[in-house]
């Protein structure tokens, strides 16, 4: 009887530690906080307008780019998971621009889950004990100087 109390025990905590491992918040977090926290990564070649920013003139709409990136969480609170990956997101915008010959990428939204955020100050993320992803979706365009 002892036995299958043990079993039980054992299984039961199994579960609750598999639950404990599926979490998933969203969160929003400071575009300006997260953009501080760089250390140099994202280039100042390409501009960067989010949703609702004024911005020079468009000569010409190059295409939309779109990027959904992930990193590991483990061991990080959720804030710096996601300025982390938010920056990832952010660099690879705006090697999509220079690939494409744009000079800067304006309307940045969150597309977190195909769910539209525009914010000119939050970002929106995702962040699980493991993982954390932010998606974002912008025009890659040439802005007049």
């Amino acid at each position: 009887m002892k036995r299958y109390l043990k079993l039980a025990a054992v299984l039961s905590l199994s579960v609750a530690a598999t639950h404990a491992f599926a979490r998933n918040s969203i969160g929003t977090y400071s575009i300006d906080n997260a953009l501080k926290s760089d250390n140099g990564k994202v280039g100042s070649d390409i501009a960067l307008y989010f949703a609702g920013q004024p911005h020079p003139a468009v000569l010409k709409t190059l295409r939309e780019a779109a990027t959904n990136k992930k990193t590991n969480a483990f061991g990080r609170s959720d804030e710096l998971a996601c300025q982390h990956v938010f920056l990832s997101a952010v660099i690879a915008l705006q090697e999509r621009a220079r690939a494409l010959g744009g000079n800067a990428v304006i309307n940045i939204q969150s597309n977190y889950k195909n769910n539209l955020t525009a914010s000119a100050t939050e970002f929106t993320c995702g962040s699980g004990a493991v993982i954390a992803g932010v998606a974002l979706k912008g025009d890659v365009v040439t802005l007049k100087k």
